[in-house]
């Protein structure tokens, strides 16, 4: 999971970037803005594709021809789910940021999605030059269909109604598996996929029209999984230390959230954080159903 690495370098840079194009009190006419936009983005660029070169040819790789791989079932899906939130986080940033220098929504549109799925792809053609490994096909439909929900949801209602969110919080597992899950909680974000959760958060008023809930109200079905010390079958040990074996399974939540958008401020600097906490799901109360038959209540959710 070190690639992540790069995908939040990135994610963070375009971040940065959106800032000046949330913040309507900027001045500046609007082709001024669009060249200070591109300008920008030539640093946060040579340093993704520098980051993102050292990483991968500092690896050891054995050299084969070009293939691809089937691991869609890696993680039990959640790798993949990464991999589509990765690509929607850019793509929103960078419309974000692009139609706010001045760009049609249609142009804002077409290079938001390109460049919200180029981040997370050249690993994978990489990776289709190594023996042991192998292009993911199902990873690249996943860094495809990051951009693909956000952009057909532009289209057909003008906003985005359904949301992709994430939260994440180290799991028990972390502290049982002797570092392979992350010694600590930044690199248990890395490497445990245990602790993610990825939402779609709904509006509410949207799918009971007519009620008097709040616009910003939403409601989130969420998926994750637990009990994973490994992409397909859980290890047994790592280093000298036994790993306790524990039972693989899915979760599948739902929980009430926040669309920050729907929350009116004048203060520039309010909706720019808002902007940014759209991303990422609200601890809240939330309900689970798993795959091991269980139900159970979160008071508080992460």
């Amino acid at each position: 999971m070190r690639k992540n690495i790069i995908s939040l370098v990135f994610c963070f840079g375009l971040i940065i970037q959106s800032l000046y194009g949330q913040d309507s009190t900027f001045n500046h006419s609007s082709e001024r803005k669009q060249k200070i936009l591109l300008i920008s983005s030539i640093p946060g660029s040579a340093l993704f594709f520098g980051t993102s070169t050292y990483l991968l040819y500092h690896k050891t790789y054995e050299p084969s021809q070009f293939h691809f791989s089937n691991d869609f079932k890696s993680f039990l899906q959640v790798d993949k789910l990464v991999h589509s939130y990765g690509s929607y986080v850019p793509t929103s940033v960078w419309y974000s940021g692009l139609k706010s220098a001045g760009f049609t929504k249609e142009k804002a549109l077409v290079w938001g999605g390109i460049l919200g799925f180029i981040p997370l792809t050249p690993k994978e053609i990489i990776d289709g030059f190594n023996e042991n490994g192998g292009c993911s096909w199902g990873d690249l439909l996943a860094n495809a269909l990051g951009p693909a929900f956000f952009i057909s949801q532009e289209l057909l209602f003008d906003e985005q109604v359904i949301r992709y969110k994430s939260s994440f919080s180290r799991s028990v597992y972390a502290d049982q598996a002797n570092g392979f899950l992350g010694k600590t909680t930044f690199d248990s974000y890395l490497d445990d996929l245990n602790g993610h959760t990825y939402w779609l958060s709904f509006n509410a008023s949207r799918l009971f029209p007519g009620s008097k809930l709040p616009r910003w109200i939403n409601i989130a079905a969420g998926y994750s999984a637990n009990g994973m010390f490994g992409a397909y079958e859980n290890l047994s040990s790592y280093g000298d230390i036994p790993i306790p074996e524990t039972q693989r399974y899915r979760q599948f939540l739902l929980s009430p959230d926040i669309d920050w958008s729907k929350i009116k401020t004048s203060s520039g600097f309010l909706r720019t954080v808002f902007f940014g906490l759209n991303f990422i799901k609200v601890p809240l109360p939330a309900f689970e159903i798993n795959s091991k038959g269980g139900i159970k209540g979160y008071l508080i959710y992460f």
